[in-house]
């Protein structure tokens, strides 16, 4: 029988899981078959035009390193790191963390097409561009470096990690490659494979294995919640404002409409990454199995007992923080 703390921490997963799907789900619906979704999408898009002289090169710097040869040297690493650390299922569930999120989003991307409503005549014609590739890999490399990190490194990797995610979403924005829906799909998408990696090494543990939390990082946790909550209000508040004009001509709207639309697209993109990294990193603390304590004493077996997937080295690196 399963302790009580473990039931609802996988419940918790499959919750934070569907509700990942189902934002997805609503941003498809809205962005994608819908008239006045693809109007605001196009309206963001088209405000990149505004300092794109100088956003384009930091862009495209952001945007270059991002390749399959640079997934895969990545996944290794990471990969890696868990193996060292003694962490073999870690490291299938973090590189199937990476393999999952980037496999879906090329399967939605050409297996679901994109109505056209002639909102933007250019792109009559144009296939489906939703999720964002480029997203996608930037934000399942973060969340699965997170994951396999010590514990005491994953407050800081969380920070960071949210950054660079949300810096390749805004980039496929400025750099006029993505509309804004597609880069927070793709971080809904590794948000909900993020999830099912962490229900797995929940059902993974053993029985009468007691939940033992490791490091929570409160602050890294509370810069990225309210961070995200206040980049998606102001995302909304931004989206309302733009709407009011829906159904003008491209032509008809202002530098001032445009910059608002693009500016608040780039505030959405950042506060998903954001609020879904939070919800990682808070999750991931009891999630991913904390080392046995010192007490812990001989194995019967031999060797040292260390926990579930731990190691000396994590005991030790948990005596020093």
């Amino acid at each position: 029988m399963r302790s009580r703390g473990a039931v609802l921490l996988g419940v918790w997963c499959l919750l934070l899981a569907a509700g990942q799907t189902a934002a997805f789900g609503v941003v498809w619906w809205v962005f994608v078959r819908t008239w006045r979704g693809q109007w605001l999408d196009t309206i963001a898009l088209t405000g990149n035009s505004i300092g794109q002289d100088e956003a384009y090169g930091p862009a495209s710097t952001v945007l270059g390193v991002v390749s399959v040869a640079s997934l895969a040297l990545a996944t290794g690493v990471i990969g890696f790191i868990a193996l060292i650390r003694g962490r073999v299922l870690l490291a299938v569930v973090a590189t199937g963390v990476i393999a999952g999120s980037n496999l879906t989003t090329q399967w939605v991307k050409y297996a679901v097409a994109r109505p056209s409503f002639g909102v933007d005549p250019v792109d009559a014609n144009s296939a489906n561009s939703l999720p964002s590739g480029h997203t996608t890999v930037a934000a399942s490399v973060a969340v699965a470096l997170v994951l396999v990190l010590p514990a005491a490194l994953r407050g800081i990797g969380a920070l960071a990690g949210a950054g660079y995610a949300a810096a390749a979403g805004v980039a496929t924005l400025s750099a006029g490659w993505h509309r804004p829906s597609d880069a927070v799909a793709a971080l809904l998408v590794v948000g909900g494979w993020a999830a099912a990696g962490m229900l797995a090494l929940t059902l993974a543990r053993s029985p009468d294995d007691g939940l033992r939390p490791s490091e929570h990082h409160p602050m890294s946790l509370a810069l990225l919640l309210l961070a995200g909550v206040g980049l998606l209000a102001a995302a909304g508040a931004a989206m309302a404002v733009t709407d009011q004009v829906a159904g003008l001509p491209l032509e008809a709207l202002s530098r001032r409409r445009l910059f608002v639309a693009y500016a608040g697209s780039a505030a959405g993109i950042a506060g998903t990454a954001a609020v879904t990294m939070a919800l990682m990193l808070g999750t991931a603390g009891y999630a991913v199995p904390a080392p046995a304590p010192a007490s812990a004493g001989p194995d019967p077996a031999g060797g040292n007992k260390t926990g579930w997937g731990g190691t000396d080295r994590d005991r030790a690196t948990s005596q020093q923080t």
